[in-house]
């Protein structure tokens, strides 16, 4: 069988950072992929870190996790929720990465004893990731380029993109700048200037944008649409607007009425006649739209001022409703502040609650009331990860009267260690990339609330996470209550638990909601909904 001729779309930012690469790339895949193209889409970082596995939620939102165990920037979530498809360590690059690649093979004396340099050896590594994807035979590459034109972060990255779009040779590869249109209310008008100079910077560097896409907050008069397309040197048809919408699932749809993918393709010289078929994704948008009834759920966590950091979370919720016709309303509740006195007060009116994600022991004390409330007053609720491991704390102590019950990543001397380290975690000094990562097997028991859920006895998720149930205590956790219904074939550990007579008590020690996509949104946020909507009280 002959290689395919991969074809390669670089998108690059402009003005100001944040203004939806990740979005515009998922969206342009989704178009081409429902046009029947093979597609996958790559993130370039231009941070120093290796990934942002060691980086505070605060400082870079969620990080997300791949079936093979990498941890990446959150634009993979969307890569995958849009394209419903899997994204792997290939997938995302670091400047950490590149580096640390181009060091080891110095110390090895793979340079045969030449001066390293950023130009060839760390471009020449920057292509090689880029071009690695190739390898499994996709039609079309795109590569989100992070940050900003300009930025010295990203200066290697640009000048890459530059001799690849050269060695690719015509029609190979294209490059799509996206930029902002801000509007002066006092003159009424948006102003074409800052684009016009980000184009600029993006040709000093030897790159001629092909298309521009234009972040707006009101429709681009044709004039100038014109004028951007006369001073950045593209095709009038090659201006596309990219409005502020109501959702980020809206955007697909906007760009598509533009011809965005017919643009694309003709820049690359591909020939297609099928139109792309949106209709499901149609479908989902008519139901998230038009929901016929309404859940709230609390969501608890330490990170909520910035909700970035439950990303995924948050968005399973959306597709989840959607496809139960059920708007869920999240109340974001900052468990720092959480307390027994608060806690009737703080949840009052909740339909469900989820016990999110998250390291280190600030609010925790409040995640343990929540878990309590909720077990006692028959909130359904969802425990993730760390959430698991709070209803494990919360019942030793209150129900098996464990008083002093904790993890020993809260308290190392804890007589009562229900949450521990697993036995090769004990002597890990370095905190990025060990611990236990991406898809695990659980084997789930019969005649269970999630054996009925997920309709499989196995089930592959992904994990985050150093700490585990500590299976010296599962018997008498059975004993009393709350089930470890689910286990890891090969090597018995606890990955889930859900408590008898209870509408919905579940927690696992996996992330659902890395899974979950618009195509197929996850089963355990769908029986959450359920669940709150039949305790919903009038």
């Amino acid at each position: 069988m002959s290689k395919k001729n991969t074809k390669y779309i670089f998108v690059t930012g402009g003005v100001t950072s944040s203004l939806g690469k990740g979005i515009v790339s998922a969206s342009l895949g989704l178009l081409l992929k429902s046009r029947g193209f093979n597609v996958t889409i790559q993130k370039l970082d231009p941070y120093i870190n290796i990934d942002p596995g060691t980086l505070n939620p605060y400082e870079h939102g969620e990080c997300y996790v791949t079936e093979d165990g990498a941890e990446t920037d959150l634009d993979l979530g969307h890569y995958e929720r849009f394209l419903d498809s899997a994204t792997s360590q290939n997938n995302n690059v670091t400047t950490g990465k590149i580096y640390q690649t181009v060091i080891e093979k110095e110390r090895k004396g793979d340079f045969l004893g030449k001066t390293v340099q950023v130009i060839p050896h760390i471009t020449n590594e920057i292509k090689r990731r880029i071009k690695i994807l190739a390898k499994q035979n996709y039609d079309i590459i795109i590569t989100e380029i992070g940050g900003t034109v300009g930025d010295i972060e990203s200066l290697p990255y640009i000048e890459s993109v530059r001799q690849l779009k050269w060695e690719l040779g015509e029609n190979n590869s294209m490059v799509i700048h996206l930029t902002l249109l801000p509007y002066l209310a006092a003159s009424g008008e948006l102003k074409t200037k800052p684009s016009q100079h980000s184009v600029r910077q993006l040709m000093e560097s030897g790159i001629q944008a092909d298309v521009l896409v234009c972040r707006t907050e009101h429709k681009i008069p044709k004039e100038q649409r014109a004028k951007l397309a006369q001073f950045c040197n593209v095709a009038l048809e090659n201006v596309i607007e990219c409005k502020d919408l109501e959702t980020i699932y809206e955007v697909p749809i906007y760009l598509q009425k533009q011809d965005f993918d017919d643009v694309v393709l003709k820049e690359l010289d591909l020939k297609n006649d099928k139109e792309a078929d949106l209709k499901d994704w149609k479908n989902f948008l008519k139901r998230y739209r038009n929901p016929k009834k309404s859940v709230e759920i609390g969501l608890v966590g330490k990170y909520v001022s910035l909700q970035d950091s439950y990303k995924s979370i948050a968005e399973a919720f959306i597709h989840a409703g959607a496809d139960l016709e059920t708007e869920v309303r999240i109340r974001w509740i900052y468990s720092g502040e959480l307390t027994e006195e608060n806690a009737e007060e703080t949840f009052a009116g909740l339909d469900g609650m989820l016990i999110a994600p998250g390291f280190g022991d600030r609010g925790i004390e409040g995640k343990i009331t929540a878990a309590k409330y909720a077990r006692e007053n028959k909130i359904p609720l969802l425990g993730i990860c760390l959430g698991m491991q709070i209803m494990t704390i919360e019942f030793a102590r209150n129900v098996l009267g464990y008083k002093k019950a904790n993890s020993v990543e809260f308290d190392t001397g804890t007589p009562e260690p229900v949450i521990s380290l697993m036995e090769e975690q004990k002597n890990v000094v370095h905190k990025g990339g060990t611990m236990r990562l991406g898809a695990w097997k659980c084997a789930l028991k019969p005649n269970t609330a999630l054996m009925e859920i997920y309709g499989s006895r196995n089930i592959f998720e992904r994990h985050r996470h150093r700490y585990e149930f500590n299976s010296e205590y599962k018997e008498e956790f059975e004993r009393n209550g709350l089930l470890p219904s689910g286990l890891n074939p090969e090597t018995g550990l606890v990955e889930t638990l859900e408590l008898k007579d209870h509408p919905f008590y579940i927690g696992v020690q996996y992330h659902p909601e890395y899974k979950s996509t618009v195509a197929t949104p996850h089963p355990l946020f769908e029986a959450l909904i359920k669940a709150a909507s039949q305790n919903r009280r009038p």
